[in-house]
């Protein structure tokens, strides 16, 4: 009789994920990904303000702040056609951009990285070689042998005192692991020095939103005047620190992340042939030059690639009711339509049935419905988002740096551009797509600068900002590239209030369950691409490849019940 394999839950994530992985011999056959928690947000929405969704929004996850808080705002002003002013865009740039900086950078090193890297090993390590080791792949200054050694003191004071904390309850050991003792002692040490760098990048939104997890936001621009000599607004000297800023950020991005993801990456080379699974992938776009309305102008197109073909990029039409559609057929949902239906957002439903078992339980049914995940499909075809969709498109578009990046991790490796659709290829996708994103830093900010110093100081359009001044109806869909992967979310405005609204985010493209047709969705389709167990006991093999996603299940399960009552129901159990 065949195993299933139950890991519940997935640590090192936010939210809620339960993995079920039906084994044959040591071989994953299938696999199912299921979201055992449910939120509340859109719903809460319904008669309020537009102007004030942004706040409400946000809270859908403090992880990924920030970015609901942009799409919020998108939506509204692709509803009234309401134009934001350049600088307000750029700042908006600098902010999302520093969101994606901090996010991948603290996946990689506190999120991902353990699965690649023995913590425990690296006590055995030679603070000299690992020293040789760190200087023959980068200039980064903190690299001296008595650096390393002081790094080995601290992490063997935290393992002799019985107190490892934050490297607890993992599978220390595991025959899976190849680093050598010194490469796992270089990238504890940068796992340490990158939890005090993200304090300090973060300072970025405090700057432009005024605090951080949760920056605020305006509808029609953004709520930070310019006055340059003023200590109530964007001034010199906070200019000055966002300059600061961004140098930090590109410095540690090419001095330590990069230089790790080569360095981590090369002992791993046969992860480049696992974990991909669907072969079909999907952008939104985003970082506009020219405001959201011109599409040619965004630093990440937007469009669909199908079965791993770059020739072809297929457009993408958020407004069209047969391309973006999610599914309930195996989800804890009902919709008037009935469990085979797909729905457009703009006609969104959120009936929550739970049907699954009475916790706690040995394993889902999973022929019935498993997940509080919905099931997001393009064109009825199920696509991954994210890091590795993003570079895809890049790099079928022509993007030249983004080229140069891929041919540059392909030949340090010694491997083919096949090896892009795999885990490892996604996990390098996240770190290349880092780079690029830190290099456009300085160029929004290079045009902040040379808009103010040509007089142009507008951050805010208040011409469409009274709701009188607004049409009774409206629709619209404010969307971006979240660090996860595609994010959006649909409004209606009716009598200057909102009517229905709804988001479709990153994890639920790739975290949800599969389909009425039986598509799997991104998790478990990678799953089940040529994953073999060496202790099944021991899943490392799992944990690679689902972190290699980056999930957050608080978004995913954002969802709330019309009349709230069974969302009640369903904690009392």
């Amino acid at each position: 009789m065949s195993e299933r394999i139950v890991v519940d839950p997935i640590t090192r994530i936010e939210g809620h994920l339960r993995i079920e992985a039906q084994m044959e011999g040591n071989k994953i056959a299938q696999a199912w990904s299921s979201g055992t928690m449910v939120r509340g947000i859109e719903i809460i929405l319904k008669g309020r303000d537009p102007r004030d969704a942004w706040a409400f929004t946000q809270r859908i996850c403090g992880v990924c702040t920030l970015v609901h808080g942009i799409a919020s705002v998108r939506a509204v002003e692709n509803a009234l056609n309401y134009n934001v002013p350049p600088n307000a865009q750029l700042i908006r740039n600098l902010m999302i951009g520093a969101q994606y900086i901090h996010d991948h950078v603290m996946h990689f090193y506190h999120l991902h990285a353990l699965d690649w890297v023995d913590v425990v090993s690296a006590l055995n390590a030679d603070p000299k070689a690992t020293s040789s080791l760190a200087q023959s792949i980068s200039s980064w200054p903190k690299s001296s042998p008595g650096y390393f050694s002081d790094m080995k003191k601290k992490l063997k004071n935290f393992v002799e005192a019985g107190q490892l904390g934050i490297f607890a309850k993992a599978y220390w050991g595991h025959p899976a692991y190849k680093l050598p003792p010194e490469a796992n002692l270089m990238a504890v040490s940068h796992y340490l020095e990158a939890l005090g760098w993200q304090r300090d990048v973060a300072r970025l939104h405090t700057i432009f939103g005024g605090k951080n997890p949760h920056p605020n936001f305006l509808v029609g621009g953004v709520p930070c005047p310019i006055d340059l000599n003023s200590d109530s607004a964007l001034n010199a000297e906070r200019l000055a620190k966002v300059q600061d800023i961004i140098k930090q950020m590109q410095t540690f991005v090419d001095q330590v992340y990069v230089p790790d993801t080569l360095a981590i990456a090369g002992f791993y080379k046969d992860w480049a042939g696992r974990g991909e699974g669907l072969g079909n992938f999907m952008t939104m776009g985003d970082f506009p030059e020219k405001g959201m309305n011109d599409p040619d102008s965004y630093l990440i197109p937007p469009g669909v690639i199908l079965n791993r073909d770059l020739s072809t990029i297929h457009e993408i039409d958020l407004n069209a009711p047969d391309q973006v559609q999610e599914f309930v057929g195996h989800s804890w949902y009902d919709y008037g339509a009935g469990k085979d239906a797909g729905l457009h957002p703009y006609d969104g439903e959120t009936s929550l049935n739970y049907t699954g078992p009475e916790p706690p339980y040995e394993h889902l049914d999973v022929e019935q419905s498993y997940s509080w995940m919905k099931s997001p499909r393009w064109k009825g075809n199920a696509v991954e988002v994210g890091p590795l969709a993003r570079v895809l498109m890049l790099y079928a578009s022509g993007h030249e740096q983004t080229k140069a990046l891929v041919e540059m991790t392909l030949n340090t490796l010694d491997v083919s551009v096949e090896a892009l659709f795999s885990t490892l290829g996604r996990t390098a996708a996240r770190t290349l797509e880092t780079k690029i994103i830190a290099d456009n830093m300085q160029v929004w900010y290079d045009n902040l600068i040379s808009n103010i110093r040509a007089g142009d100081i507008d951050t805010f359009n208040d011409r469409l900002w009274e709701p009188s001044s607004w049409p009774s109806e409206a629709q619209g869909v404010g969307f971006m590239e979240a660090p996860r992967g595609a994010l959006a979310h649909w409004i209606v405005i009716k009598d200057e209030k909102i009517d229905n609204y709804q988001a479709v985010v990153p994890s639920t493209w790739n975290a949800g369950p599969r389909d009425p047709s039986g598509q799997p969705g991104a998790y478990e389709a990678a799953l089940q691409d040529n994953h073999e167990m060496l202790d099944p006991k021991q899943p490392v093999e799992i944990l690679r490849t689902i972190h290699s996603f980056d999930p957050c299940i608080a978004c995913a399960v954002h969802v709330t019940d019309p009349d709230g009552e069974e969302l009640v129901q369903v904690k009392i159990k």
